[in-house]
């Protein structure tokens, strides 16, 4: 259950008949978000203007906390670990970071950022807050994420709650079918990094005007960043979200809603056209049985607008009938049935790149884990294989057969050899079938036999 269910005001009785020490935090941020989202959703020109008071509430610190601690991660600048947080006393750490925030003494550390490796063998930058902004940030995204998804449209799936990949997939199936098999695959450029501070706040203001909630985004936007030694930005800094940031992903989706809704808006050239966009965070496909030049051109000023660009390398307008197109991972492809002459159906499938990022997965494990027991190998490959297959396998939308085979014969090739590069020490495995023995004895997944809710030995 969500916030998003408990819109009749049942979960407000239910409080009613308890103590309050009885009724978990998790239940009593549920009732909150309820009562947010009903107001926006009801009142869609309502402006929130006291919400600050709610963000150094205890019982929001500790959800926020569990929510950070789940999520594990790293150190921020000031090297405080969740495992330090811990041992020093969790109540005493929550109970400052209150204060701070009641007292508006709370100031955001500088953000470390550090480089991850691209397929493309390019590097993306990933930010680092302390975990005390962190668990500050996540109390911020829980007041604030339910007053916006009352907004959101339906193209959106990308970073909210009960929506996912299988939703974008399935909507372009939808229109697929329907005839819109019109392409246009947009690529906005560094989309995260170049989202101008002054009209995403304006963006948040159509909904938050509470100066002290408006403040701390400022501050959180304008953090400087610790990276190679040296602190870059701070408070000239006037465009981006720090990736790796818990609020950035809902302020990206702010801002990428006034494009939704222009496209979405019946009175839009869009709309006259048939046009229309399904997106994933910054990921979005414009869909319809023509897409004029009219569209296109509407479409760069509107994107000029809000201060982006969409990358002409990565942008290309295709027909669906006749070219493959890659989206969120997957592959969609206009197939011939094998069985029925002159058939055609549409097909989605994990892409050629993605195989290639999880054979690079398996490939960096096996590596680092030159000296792990079969049943660490196992464990080890269980997470990277379950992972992947609940992602591409999509029931009753996505066809993995034929991915699942190459992904088995992969695996069965490249443990042999893991193996046989043992052959000094002769490991237990050594010139054996290691794949169908690791599968047998220690609950290696075999995945052209997997499905959801399957669980290894």
């Amino acid at each position: 259950m969500n916030y998003q269910d408990n819109i009749g005001g049942s979960g407000q009785y239910e409080l009613i008949k308890r103590r309050r020490s009885e009724v978990p935090d998790a239940e009593r941020v549920l009732t909150l978000q309820g009562k947010l989202y009903q107001k926006a959703k009801l009142e869609r020109e309502y402006k929130f203007y006291v919400l600050y008071d709610k963000m150094f509430i205890p019982y929001m610190l500790r959800e926020a906390w569990k929510q950070v601690k789940q999520n594990a991660g790293s150190p921020g600048i000031d090297g405080v670990s969740i495992a330090d947080i811990e041992q020093n006393g969790v109540k005493d750490y929550l109970e400052e970071l209150g204060e701070e925030l009641r007292t508006r003494t709370y100031r955001p550390r500088a953000v470390k950022r550090v480089m991850i490796p691209k397929a493309n063998g390019g590097e993306r930058p990933l930010g680092i807050p302390t975990v005390k902004d962190r668990i500050a940030q996540t109390v911020c995204k829980m007041i604030l994420e339910p007053i916006f998804e009352a907004d959101f449209e339906e193209c959106s799936h990308g970073f909210r709650p009960n929506r996912s990949s299988k939703g974008a997939m399935q909507m372009i199936k939808e229109n697929l079918v329907k005839g819109k098999t019109t392409i246009l695959d947009a690529d906005l450029s560094n989309y995260f990094d170049t989202i101008p501070h002054d009209k995403l706040i304006t963006a948040v203001k159509l909904r938050i005007t509470d100066p002290r909630m408006l403040q701390l985004i400022e501050m959180w936007l304008k953090c400087p960043v610790y990276e190679n030694g040296q602190f870059k930005g701070g408070k000239k800094q006037k465009m981006g979200t720090p990736q790796g940031g818990v609020i950035s992903p809902l302020l990206a989706n702010v801002y990428m809603h006034l494009l939704d809704r222009i496209i979405g808006s019946t009175k839009s050239l869009f709309y006259a056209h048939g046009v229309s966009i399904v997106r994933y965070a910054d990921d979005f496909v414009l869909m319809g049985k023509s897409i004029p030049p009219e569209v296109m051109k509407k479409l760069r000023a509107l994107i000029e607008r809000m201060g982006l660009h969409l990358n002409e390398n990565k942008t290309k307008l295709l027909n669906a009938t006749k070219q493959t197109f890659d989206f969120l991972g997957f592959t969609i492809r206009y197939s011939r049935d094998l069985f029925v002459p002159g058939k055609k159906y549409w097909e989605i499938f994990s892409s050629s790149k993605s195989e290639s990022k999880i054979r690079e997965r398996i490939r960096a494990f096996l590596r680092i884990g030159g000296h792990y027991t079969p049943e660490k190998v196992a464990a080890g490959l269980n997470a990277i294989i379950r992972g992947w297959l609940n992602y591409f396998d999509l029931s009753g939308l996505s066809y993995m057969k034929m991915p699942r085979r190459r992904l088995r014969f992969y695996l069965v090739t490249t443990i042999h050899r893991y193996y046989n590069r043992k052959s000094q020490r002769k490991s237990r495995l050594y010139r054996q079938k290691a794949f169908e023995v690791l599968k047998a004895r220690f609950g290696l997944i075999d995945p052209t036999m997997y499905s959801l809710g399957f669980s290894s030995k």
